[in-house]
């Protein structure tokens, strides 16, 4: 089937007049980096002497922030950070990404998620990660903080054209909080997507999840090989969360459309060539699908324009973002998908 590119480009300008809610397990990125100077005489490792240090926004929080860079931050983000340094640190990455963080809610009793790669370098060899060290608290929320966010996310969602559930099971999005954005979003007719690596039949309600495969194949038991095996699994996931559609992102094959009826649209990936980094590529996914599905757009327009934009930002390093005009530019003159 051959995709009304004139359509396509249309409801790529229009990427910015949607404003999108991202809850759940808010992350910072802190990266290390030295120069390798010597071996310590305390232990054998590498001393290194501190360059620079770089925040950037991880988890849920990189969905947020591929968000802002499309829609101009008409973006908000709800989930926890802790009493401690690192909060403002993910703060001030927030405010810098041009992202709206006032509704994040403190809980003393937990770590604010935190990721810190430590990297050296010589100048006979490229930057090497070293180490990484986690930091974040795997026990479930309590009760007060679960009610706090409740509170917040069904205040806010009226406000909004879709909500973003990213859960990247670190414990923020539990059942209720999970079943009060579901049950909210219905009542003003907002779609909620899910981005979420496991237990997908938590999220019973919502419009649309972005599963990649080797997910998906954990979720029904089989790997997906052929076509009717991804109408299977597609029909198996909307049978359980009652969905309208499923999004799998498939690496270098692209993406698969399932939408209620058995309908079946593989996307092919548009330019396999120069691949540095996938780093974060499903939350471009995630944060482009869901603005265009909030303008609008059919889920197989919207899953086009999802790809594209992972088709940029895999040739950079990191996490990555895109904008409306990198996603215009890099916009195939002619786009055929598989029914």
């Amino acid at each position: 089937m051959l995709i009304d590119t004139k359509k396509l480009s249309d409801l790529i300008k229009k990427l910015g007049e949607a404003k999108i809610l991202v809850v759940g397990d808010l992350a910072l990125d802190e990266m290390v980096y030295g120069d390798t100077e010597r071996i310590s005489r305390e232990a054998p490792v590498l001393i290194l002497q501190h360059t620079h240090t770089k925040f950037i926004l991880g988890g849920a929080s990189n969905a947020a922030h591929n968000v802002s860079k499309i829609n101009g931050g008409k973006v908000s983000v709800v989930g926890i950070v802790g009493d401690d340094y690192q909060a403002q640190d993910l703060k001030n990455a927030f405010k810098e990404a041009g992202i709206d963080c006032s509704s994040l809610i403190t809980d003393n009793t937990r770590k604010t998620i935190t990721k810190t790669r430590i990297s050296g370098s010589c100048s006979q060899s490229i930057t090497q990660q070293i180490v990484r060290i986690d930091r974040q608290t795997n026990a479930p929320i309590s009760k007060e903080t679960e009610e706090k966010i409740i509170e917040k996310v069904v205040g806010l969602i009226p406000e909004y054209d879709a909500v973003i559930l990213s859960d990247y099971h670190i414990g923020t999005l539990s059942d209720n909080i999970i079943n009060a954005v579901i049950e909210t979003a219905k009542k003003y007719s907002i779609k909620v997507i899910v981005d979420a690596q496991k237990d997908l039949n938590r999220y019973k309600g919502v419009y649309s999840m972005t599963p990649n495969l080797p997910d998906t194949q954990k979720h029904v038991g089989y790997y997906l090989r052929k076509k009717e095996d991804f109408i299977n699994a597609g029909a198996k996931l909307i049978e359980n969360t009652g969905a309208e559609n499923v999004l799998i992102t498939c690496g270098s094959d692209g993406m698969v459309v399932i939408e209620r009826g058995d309908k079946y649209t593989h996307i092919p990936v548009f330019n396999k060539s120069r691949v540095f980094d996938v780093t974060g590529a499903g939350d471009t996914v995630t944060a482009t699908f869901t603005l265009a599905l909030a303008i609008g757009a059919e889920p197989v327009y919207a899953a086009i324009i999802g790809n594209i934009a992972a088709g940029i930002v895999i040739k950079q390093f990191g996490c990555a973002t895109t904008n409306i005009e990198e996603i215009l530019a890099a916009m195939p003159a002619k786009i055929e998908v598989e029914e």
